[in-house]
């Protein structure tokens, strides 16, 4: 199928963003690779930063979408009582990595690009991924905390912070992995490989005992704020 002209501006920009970054890549440099004039760049999106938005919204919006649809199923389906643990998790991260997997909606590229997000020091990129995440965010806390009573908020969001940060980590993919373990590292990184090891491993560290000698100094310090994968 032949790409529009707004759909090869995103994908070009999307690249170019992944891998040179956002600051570095200029509008003339996008527009050269996707063979458009500045007029279609301005057309379709009026600003850089409209742009940016633009590339991260169409891969993060139906992500977080089917994020929500499993957590509102899984909510009708349980009435009152808490959602179990395992079912919890897994819509939250399994959405995920199915979008880092998929070649069709960016998969790796897609995932290097959150990768630039999270190192750059670009403020409207960080409140674009902030604004996009916030709605899940606020849905999946309180039904964490339902689910696990026990938890005092700033444990329940650094433990989510955890979860996120270890989703990331397994969306970069098996490279990585294999760099760490050995170089005969042979795993399966598919979805149904990773997925059931990844839930029980996430479901360990929630239901983990709180560290009472702590606790006073992780009431001090601040709660994490956002989910942003």
């Amino acid at each position: 199928m032949r790409r529009g002209t707004k759909e090869k501006i995103l994908d070009t920009a999307e690249e170019l963003f992944a891998e040179y970054g956002f600051d570095a890549t200029s509008l003339r440099a996008i527009t050269a690779a996707a063979q458009v004039n500045l007029a279609a760049v301005n057309y379709h999106f009026g600003s850089k930063e409209a742009l940016i938005d633009a590339v991260f919204a169409r891969r993060v919006e139906p992500m977080n979408q089917t994020r929500l649809d499993a957590l509102a199923e899984l909510q009708t389906r349980h009435g009152e009582q808490p959602v179990p643990l395992d079912a919890l998790i897994r819509a939250f991260v399994a959405p995920a990595l199915e979008l880092s997997h998929d070649r069709t909606l960016g998969g790796q590229r897609f995932v290097r690009l959150l990768g630039r997000s999270l190192t750059e020091r670009a403020g409207a990129v960080h409140d674009s991924l902030r604004q996009r995440y916030e709605e899940v965010s606020e849905r999946f806390k309180p039904a964490f905390a339902q689910t696990l009573p026990e938890l005092p908020p700033d444990d329940l969001y650094w433990r989510m912070h955890f979860m996120v940060g270890l989703l990331a980590y397994l969306m970069a993919g098996a490279d990585i992995m294999r760099l760490i373990a050995s170089s005969r590292f042979s795993a399966q990184s598919g979805d149904e490989a990773v997925l059931p090891r990844l839930v029980t491993f996430i479901e360990a560290g929630m239901r983990a005992p709180v560290d009472e000698a702590g606790a006073s100094d992780r009431r001090r310090a601040s709660p994490v704020s956002g989910v942003n994968v």
